[in-house]
């Protein structure tokens, strides 16, 4: 084991200071886990990220040894603000772990869903349910009725807590999920059959001691789509999220205390915990967040003139409608870092963001299964088109369909060795799902489904999907989810849904549909609309098909599968 993380440490951080401050403090809480990055140490048995990491650096703030910026600072666009150094965060964290468990009756291991938008509420839960060794479940804001029966029936969750939006859409399907107990709601009212979140933290104690957890438990399960079935549970432990970043060197963030970050992903993503929570805290940083509805240009341009941001995280679609923008009316405060990832981003878009602000993006590559396995660091070459070198705990590789490593600049399928040493920051199961966590290895491989190609300085470059998932605006959408919907409606007799290419999104859901034969309408225009619309309310809205193209039939193998291949390869013009 020893010899395996003497081998990851390859990179050496840039010898930069902040505040008068060495780069690495002596009291600096990354830097107290030096001998175990170095193979010195191994790696300890128990690990809690709020006892070991938001806590140290809680004393670190007392004892005056960290910058004077918050560890949290939220906005929400119409005046209201909220600061929160790291001493605020444990204060207010420990009062909320009360309420999920002497309140809320939950215990260590019990599984809780949490479907909040980026308001304060949500990073305190997700503290608090360290604090408390309760196994945190996120889901975007947009999930449906549908979508919330589902993650509470499969996860057995016994809580959850959403906002008044969509506390309807769980009251309707409350009454099918046998194990969910308690329903909290952040709401400035009051609601039947409810819990207010914000009334229960103001009565309870900050006196919570953080239970002891092994670097193994379970701490966060994503929901996350495939090309069958319905969502996997990816199973994520104490140490690959939390203690992964302390182990790895400072790749993809290189972050100090005084740094502000922000990242605009949505909290059901992983991304919104590497880069929102785990990584930036674990250096002290501050996490700013802006509270948009949805992504707007003049929003986050003002945001970053008026806020000290010094790094930028956000799918390829933010850029993209940046960089439509006259960016010479824009003078940023603080900017110096850019990061993008989720899909790939086109090069004159990276092109047209240095020459109108003179700074590079940096492309990042991983998966909810993996976090980061790829990024351009700092000082690194920024190569248009490629997703960077291999992050350090990861050994990345192509292989071909025998998990033989293929040479450079051959195409074949992007892999990460999991054999004999699994990499601390893997997932560690779907959950209930062992033939599928099975069929995810390749002897000697983790398979992450992608294609793609390493070049012979060591840089990877994407090439699509192995499989058929829809990679659009950042969100992993699963066809066969829009196919159920779309099944649903009296008019289709049959669809197939694949990725079609689109300039500002890089690719958005198409359906191709066979018209049930008893059906007949001269306004396929308005037939197309009402699909739309049908599929918005049967799931997620970003799932739903931008295009819709009827046919007379959909093409199929001898044994009637359809070959979604062809029909993807026709969209993106690969005939």
């Amino acid at each position: 084991k020893l010899q395996t993380l003497k081998s990851f440490w390859t990179l050496k951080p840039p010898n930069r200071t902040f505040h008068g401050h060495p780069r690495l403090l002596a009291s600096d809480v990354y830097s107290q886990y030096e001998s175990i990055r170095r193979g010195e140490q191994e790696i300890p048995k128990y690990f809690n990220f709020a006892s070991d990491v938001l806590d140290k650096w809680s004393e670190i703030e007392k004892a005056g040894k960290r910058p004077s910026n918050p560890a949290f600072w939220w906005i929400n666009g119409k005046g209201e603000e909220v600061k929160w150094s790291f001493e605020e965060l444990g204060f207010l964290s420990r009062k909320v772990a009360n309420v999920l468990t002497k309140v809320c009756g939950l215990q260590k291991g019990d599984r809780m869903i949490v479907i909040l938008p980026r308001v304060p509420e949500w990073w305190l839960v997700i503290v608090a349910c360290m604090r408390a060794g309760i196994v945190l479940i996120p889901g975007i804001s947009q999930l449906s009725a549908r979508d919330i029966l589902y993650r509470l029936q499969a996860s057995k969750a016994t809580c959850i807590i959403t906002d008044d939006t969509l506390a309807p859409a769980v009251d309707s399907v409350a009454s099918e999920c046998q194990f969910l107990k308690t329903k909290l709601i952040v709401s400035k009212g009051s609601r039947e059959g409810w819990l207010n979140f914000t009334d229960l933290c103001k009565n309870q104690s900050d006196d919570h001691s953080c239970v002891k957890t092994k670097m193994q438990d379970s701490m966060i399960i994503f929901f996350t789509s495939g090309t069958t079935g319905s969502p996997k549970m990816t199973e994520h432990s104490q140490g690959s999220l939390g203690f992964r970043p302390l182990l790895s060197e400072r790749y993809w963030l290189d972050l100090t205390p005084s740094d502000m970050i922000w990242s605009t992903a949505d909290t059901g993503w992983i991304l919104a915990s590497l880069a929102s929570v785990f990584d930036p805290w674990v250096f002290g940083s501050c996490v700013f967040i802006h509270n948009l509805p949805q992504i707007e240009s003049a929003a986050i341009l003002n945001a970053l003139c008026r806020f000290p941001i010094d790094v930028l995280v956000g799918a390829p679609t933010l850029f993209r409608m940046l960089v439509q923008n006259d960016l010479s009316n824009y003078k940023f405060m603080n900017l110096k870092h850019c990061m993008s990832g989720g899909e790939p981003l086109n090069p004159e878009v990276m092109e047209q963001w240095k020459i109108k602000t003179g700074l590079d993006i940096h492309e990042i590559y991983g998966q909810t299964e993996t976090g980061i396995i790829c990024s351009v660091f700092k000082g690194m070459k920024v190569k248009p088109g490629s997703m960077g070198k291999a992050a350090p705990l990861y050994d990345v590789q192509i292989i071909d369909k025998n998990a033989n490593i293929l040479p450079p600049g051959q195409q074949g399928e992007i892999a990460v060795r999991s054999k004999p040493i699994r990499p601390l920051g893997l997932f560690s199961a779907y959950v209930d799902n062992p033939k599928k966590t099975e069929e995810s290895e390749r002897w000697d491989f983790y398979v992450t489904g992608d294609r793609g190609t390493m070049d012979e300085d060591g840089y990877f470059q994407f090439i699509g999907r192995d499989d058929d998932i829809i990679i659009s605006s950042g969100y992993r959408i699963g066809p066969f989810e829009v196919e159920n919907a779309l099944i649903e409606h009296p008019a289709v007799a049959e669809t197939a849904v694949v990725s079609s290419p689109d300039p500002l999104r890089g690719e958005v859901v198409k359906a191709f549909v066979v018209l049930s034969p008893s059906f007949s309408s001269s306004d396929l225009e308005g037939l197309a609309c009402d699909l739309q619309e049908h599929v918005k309310k049967i799931t997620a809205p970003y799932k739903y098909p931008r295009k819709v193209e009827f046919v007379r039939e959909l093409p199929k193998t001898v044994t009637g599968k359809i070959k979604r291949n062809e029909l993807r390869n026709k969209e993106w013009g690969r005939m």
